[in-house]
């Protein structure tokens, strides 16, 4: 058997179970590390031998945790208690969030670039995107918002473009008062029509189609302070 191990829980505490459904009982001496030091999980890791627990809920993976034993992950936590409190680590956090900083402040730009190129309206309209696509950058790309400006799967341009539509789903449409049917598909059909309302409402600005916020869904949301859009689907 493994020495490294990714396992699921059970209904006992002290037992997991492996993916090909083998029950394990955890070793005498062993303690289970929670998660959310990543800095402390990697060093019990390295020490020797661990078990990682995850389980699966819905679509996504959550961890629960690594077993280890109790000897490594108290000499791994003195250790980095012990590195954590130098002068030096406080120095390397603060560059380390200053790189952030300075990161997070070029992608806000970057992707709101992204976003007026995708907007690509006439110059008559070009108040517009500017405001829309600083709106839109402020929404989409705050780290944790979980956004899909926020993924690194697909380009930054079709980023952009999914932003500006949910942007849209919510600030210049009804979605958020809908009542949907729990029915497979169904959301996923009226954000597709909404969607098709939305390019539509974003082609009268790449054109020099007068027309006001009486008849403007954009042009009265991008009037009216911005309402945040929930972070329900």
């Amino acid at each position: 058997m493994s020495d490294s191990l990714i396992v699921g829980p059970t209904a006992d505490p002290r037992r997991v179970r492996t993916a090909d459904g083998r029950v394990l009982t955890v070793p005498e001496g062993w303690a289970l590390l929670p998660p959310g030091d990543a800095g402390l999980t990697r060093r019990v890791k390295a020490a020797g031998p661990s078990w990682t627990v995850q389980e699966k809920v819905g679509r996504k993976l959550f961890s629960r945790g690594v077993w280890a034993p109790q000897a490594h992950i108290l000499q791994a936590r003195a250790a980095l208690e012990a590195e954590r409190a130098t002068p030096a680590y406080e120095k390397k956090l603060a560059a380390g969030r200053a790189r952030r900083a300075r990161e997070q402040e070029e992608y806000e730009v970057d992707f709101a670039n992204s976003v007026l190129r995708f907007l690509a309206f006439s110059p008559a309209w070009m108040p517009h995107a500017k405001r829309m696509a600083v709106l839109v950058a402020a929404h989409a790309t705050p780290v944790g918002s979980g956004t899909v400006a926020r993924t690194e799967r697909i380009p930054i341009e079709r980023r952009a473009e999914a932003a500006v539509i949910a942007w849209m789903r919510h600030q210049t449409t009804s979605y958020d008062d809908m009542r949907i049917a729990r029915v497979k598909g169904a959301r996923r059909e009226v954000r597709r029509e909404l969607a098709e309302i939305s390019r539509a409402v974003l082609d009268l600005h790449r054109r020099d189609t007068p027309h006001g916020p009486a008849s403007c869904p954009l042009c009265r949301a991008l009037a009216a302070p911005a309402k945040p859009p929930p972070t329900a689907p």
